[in-house]
């Protein structure tokens, strides 16, 4: 497994894994972050409440404009992979922490093959990507062009063989549950 913690922003943190099984062969972009119309994402740049947790979900379609634009198939939304990803990022703000490792050690495999989207003995490439934020940077705008402007988040943005994901928001940051947002996204590929 290859994890990075990337380096600390203004009011974000960023953190992302991938593990392949099976020969699958991981891969990364030097590409630069595609601009996406604002028109195009329309909650990207709304910040988390209590009601619109599905419409910031949503806009994370920034994602997939990145992937079109450089003739990869777009993502789509997998429940197990949400699952997975909403419950990560709900722990996190809960237990305040901030890793692919939970405290009691289940890894973002334990946590991908629990929801049922995938069994260790079966060929699978899995990745995730967490960050926090506050202000702009708790937008799913600004959380995505933190993850395009660091190689292991873009990588697992623009990963061919990656078909589907699941994104988990929760509002709060790990050491303070009172402001911005804690982001999972959970991408994947099962055989």
């Amino acid at each position: 497994m290859r994890s990075s913690l990337s380096t600390l922003l203004p009011r974000a943190l960023l953190c992302s894994a991938f593990l392949t099984a099976l020969g699958f062969a991981a891969s990364a972009s030097a590409h630069a972050t595609t601009p996406v119309v604002k028109g195009l994402c329309p909650s990207a740049d709304v910040a988390l409440t209590a009601t619109n947790n599905d419409q910031i979900r949503g806009s994370m379609c920034l994602a997939n404009t990145e992937r079109t634009a450089r003739d990869l198939s777009p993502l789509r939304e997998n429940h197990k992979l949400h699952n997975a990803a909403q419950g990560h990022s709900s722990d996190m703000v809960r237990r305040s922490y901030f890793a692919h490792t939970a405290p009691s050690g289940a890894t973002f495999v334990d946590r991908i093959v629990r929801a049922g989207y995938t069994a260790r003995g079966d060929g699978w490439s899995l990745g995730e990507n967490l960050a926090w934020g506050t202000g702009d940077l708790g937008t799913a705008r600004g959380i995505h062009t933190a993850w395009m402007r660091s190689s292991g988040h873009r990588a697992n943005i623009l990963k061919p063989a990656y078909r589907e994901v699941g994104i988990g928001i929760q509002a709060g940051i790990p050491k303070d549950a009172g402001v911005g947002a804690t982001f999972t996204a959970d991408f994947g590929v099962t055989l």
